[in-house]
């Protein structure tokens, strides 16, 4: 009977390991993954150059309070996405939510900060 249960106990354990039983846990340490297709190199902001987590809610009003303009453009909007160079226009981050070298617009009805050289994406304010 001993011997049974320790190898129920040594298979349970080979299946976690494996990923059976383990994987629920390893889903709760997981972090927010932001994930799209982006053509060219992906460009990776933190908080420190772009908006921070604690700000969004305010920058989100001041786009609405400042009346930005919508662009609608074909192409999904993530990270790594470059903006048409006509077409769209940027504007500087208010020193208020941080000294940031990126400008910012709205397309396709999302907030984004922008590389002002490339036009590429490197934040999707949520």
């Amino acid at each position: 009977m001993r011997y049974k249960l320790l190898a129920i106990a040594a298979i349970a354990g080979a299946t976690a390991a494996a990923g059976g039983l383990a994987a629920p846990i390893a889903a709760q340490a997981q972090g927010v993954v932001t994930t799209g297709v982006a053509r060219g190199p992906v460009i990776v902001t933190d908080d420190a150059d772009g908006i921070a987590v604690d700000q969004r809610p305010a920058f989100r009003e001041y786009i609405v309070r400042e009346r930005v303009p919508n662009y609608t453009i074909p192409d999904r909007v993530v990270v790594g996405g470059v903006l048409p160079e006509t077409g769209v226009t940027y504007y500087d981050v208010p020193q208020s939510f941080g000294v940031t070298p990126y400008r910012y617009t709205v397309v396709n009805g999302r907030t984004v900060l922008v590389e002002p050289r490339s036009r590429r994406i490197v934040q999707v304010v949520e």
